[in-house]
């Protein structure tokens, strides 16, 4: 069990294959920022002809979600380069994410990139990308999609949700914000001394919207309200469930900028596009076709189970590894639906697109 005075750091992703079979919301949300992708690799100088060109991809997991956006950067790239130089992706994320996974994603999916071009060599680094973890003026193009949200560590306990954007506790929420900074300023540190000069960073991240909504709220409300019926039905105790947090946070506009606009702060870094939209509620539009409540609650809770879950169990007294967990999860997951198939409704899903460009001196 992880020790209760020391905030742990978030688990991986649900392995064995279940991310990948259940982040069609994360899917879902990437069109838009591909789009900024491709037009990043038309732009990025281009190391000599000799030498490998370099795509790191933070944040994998499972590597589903990342075989578009790399196709379509390496694409690009071959209507530059041609088909003889070779490229390299690196695909990283933390050290306990199924990379088993990731390489059986790689070589046996349909839209893997590796299908149609040999000179694509692809690695992987379990590592947090919360440091440097590729050499210096090394990288040509970066991409992270639906990773730079989850924080380091989880800074404080949650007394009142498990989600700091609808905790109504003061303390906590300066905790997470201030995390929040520390982390994406630290993030992009790191891939300022990653990038070549003229390199570029495409990152998708949840976002918080103009108003500051964060967006979710019944997802998360049916998640906290499945966790206590939990207690109530004497399978976790509560200060296992206090222990229990999402350590994300939605970061605004002028959150996102900060860094960037420190003098000197992030390697030479600057800001070359950011928006915050709205991503496609595909659970919702898939309910409108089918009208099934039981099925919209198991896609959500499905979601929740392979994304925030295994976090969450890091608070059972026996940890995420123990033979509770599996009951816990099973059953938080199935409590979970049947609260949102009791009453339907769209979710609102803010993101933020960026695109970051290295001065081409550095």
């Amino acid at each position: 069990m992880t020790d209760a005075s020391t905030p742990p750091a978030p688990a991986p992703m649900e392995g064995r294959g279940v991310y990948n079979r259940s982040s069609r919301v994360q899917a879902a949300g990437l069109s838009p920022a591909v789009a900024l992708l491709e037009t990043a690799a038309c732009a990025v100088p281009l190391p000599e002809a000799s030498k490998p060109i370099v795509i790191a991809d933070y944040g994998s997991s499972e590597g589903r979600n990342s075989l578009p956006p790399i196709a379509a950067a390496v694409q690009r790239l071959r209507e530059r380069i041609g088909p003889r130089q070779p490229i390299s992706v690196v695909h990283t994320d933390m050290p306990e994410n199924d990379f088993g996974a990731l390489f059986q994603t790689l070589a046996n999916d349909p839209d893997s990139y590796l299908r149609s071009d040999p000179m694509v060599f692809p690695s992987a680094i379990g590592r947090s990308f919360y440091q440097q973890i590729l050499p210096s003026c090394s990288v040509t193009l970066g991409w992270s999609s639906w990773a730079v949200q989850w924080l380091s560590r989880t800074p404080a306990k949650i007394p009142d949700q498990l989600q700091i954007s609808y905790s109504a506790d003061a303390a906590a929420r300066d905790a997470f914000a201030r995390q929040a900074a520390e982390d994406w300023r630290t993030f992009l540190i790191s891939r300022g001394r990653e990038l070549h000069g003229g390199g570029r960073l495409v990152v998708v991240t949840m976002a918080l919207r103009d108003d500051g909504d964060f967006g979710y709220r019944r997802i998360l409300s049916a998640m906290y309200a499945a966790l206590l019926s939990l207690v109530d039905d004497g399978l976790i105790s509560e200060e296992e469930a206090e222990r229990m947090a999402i350590p994300t946070l939605g970061r605004s506009r002028s959150d996102l900028e900060a860094p960037v606009l420190e003098s000197g702060c992030c390697g030479g870094l600057a800001i070359e596009h950011l928006d915050v939209f709205e991503g496609e509620d595909l659970i919702w539009r898939q309910f409108e076709e089918d009208r099934d409540a039981d099925a919209f609650g198991a896609r959500w809770a499905a979601f929740s189970r392979a994304s925030v879950f295994p976090t969450l169990a890091l608070g059972l007294a026996d940890g995420a590894g123990g033979a509770r967990a599996g009951v816990f999860v099973e059953k938080l997951e199935a409590a979970m639906a049947a609260r949102l198939a009791a009453a339907p409704e769209p979710t609102l899903i803010p993101l933020a697109r960026i695109v970051l460009v290295k001065d081409e001196v550095g």
